[in-house]
């Protein structure tokens, strides 16, 4: 008879695969201060537009997050703190799944507008914070 434990660890190799690769990335980004210039590539939007796109800011956010300052996180890209909290609670719920010999299923079936709903949420956040009245949603 086989221990309970012995099969959820090859049932577990994805989850603590997947928290090792997203953790070496904000090891990284925490190591390499986006805040420093000539560590990253400038964002292209920025560059031709002069506008903030949903992105900018998202790495100085990581690095933030990496150091445990959640409101210097928010102050670099909100939308990048609300994505981050979404992915951790996702990968929480897969691993839970996964360590029960559940399959992985989400708990709210996707559907069309969703899609569509994040994709508005995240054009407003855009716009919002290249107009005088989102300047604390500027990196």
């Amino acid at each position: 008879m086989r221990h309970r434990l012995t099969g959820a660890v090859p049932r577990l190799a994805a989850p603590l695969g997947s928290l090792a690769a997203v953790g070496a990335a904000f090891v990284y980004v925490a190591a390499v201060d986006p805040n420093q210039p000539g560590h990253y590539p400038p964002c292209p939007f920025l560059a031709v537009t002069g506008l903030y796109c949903p992105a900018c800011g998202g790495l100085r956010s990581a690095h933030a997050v990496a150091h445990g300052d959640v409101l210097t996180a928010l102050g670099a890209n909100a939308a990048a703190v609300a994505l981050f909290a979404v992915l951790a609670l996702g990968w929480l719920y897969w691993t839970v799944r996964a360590a029960g010999a559940r399959p992985f299923a989400l708990p709210v079936r996707p559907r069309v507008w969703h899609a569509w709903a994040a994709g508005v949420l995240l054009a407003a956040f855009t716009v919002v914070r290249n107009t005088p009245l989102g300047t604390a949603l500027t990196p």
